[in-house]
Order: structure tokens, then C-alpha cells, then sequence
């Protein structure tokens, strides 16, 4: 059974940084690609940060060079270090694992989300 659980959210002041992280079980990330996705109150998923399973990445128009997004083979983990957050980052912050490459549509392992709230 495949499991995805973030961790590292919270609450951070404008200006702050932040980092994510997602452990995965039954699943195996260094072979797949991965992301973070983030969906804020009444607006639609949006992909922040993908990591192809041979290192490439593409961000979000928005993150303007602010995040990174990494992985650890070795803890099997997928982390997104956030630097400069602004008020308009504030979402609930999600984990993916591919199951089909590439970041045109939306596939794959999901975990439960962790909050992100930025206050101005």
C-alpha cells in the first residue's frame, strides 16, 4: 500500500522560509517523478515544483526562483524548501508521486496535505 505524508508545515511570518517534507512508503521515489502541488481556499490545484526521476525540475510561474525542490534517495523523501514567502503563498501543500511522467495532467500517489499559512 502506497503512503505519501507531508510534514514541516506551519505558520511563518512574510519574508520567512519553510520546508516540506514528504516520506513515502510502499512506494519507491528515486524512480519516478515527483512534486508538490499547493490549493489555496477556493481556487484549483496548482503544480509548485515537479522533480523528474532523472533530476530535472519545473516550478510554478509564481515561485520566481524562491523554492527548491528536492530528494533523498536514501530516506526516500521529497522536500520543498520555501524562502521569501509571501502572504499569497498560503495553501494547503500536497505530495505527488508520478505514476505516468511528465507535468501536463495531474497523476499518481497523493498524500493528506499540510497547511502553509503565511501572515502578512
Amino acid at each position: 500500500q502506497v503512503q505519501l505524508v507531508e510534514s514541516g508545515g506551519g505558520l511563518v511570518e512574510t519574508g520567512g522560509t519553510l520546508n516540506v517534507s514528504c516520506a513515502g512508503s510502499g512506494i519507491t521515489f528515486s524512480s519516478r517523478a515527483v512534486a508538490w502541488y499547493r490549493q489555496a481556499p477556493g481556487k484549483q490545484r496548482e503544480l509548485v515544483a515537479g522533480l523528474s526521476s532523472i533530476g530535472a525540475t519545473t516550478y510554478g510561474d509564481f515561485v520566481k526562483g524562491r523554492f527548491t525542490i528536492s530528494r533523498d534517495n536514501a530516506k526516500n523523501t521529497v522536500s520543498l524548501q520555501m524562502n521569501s514567502l509571501k502572504p499569497e503563498d498560503t495553501a494547503v501543500y500536497f505530495c505527488n508521486a508520478r505514476i505516468i511522467p511528465g507535468w501536463k495532467y495531474e497523476n499518481g500517489y497523493w498524500g493528506q496535505g499540510t497547511q502553509v499559512t503565511v501572515s502578512s
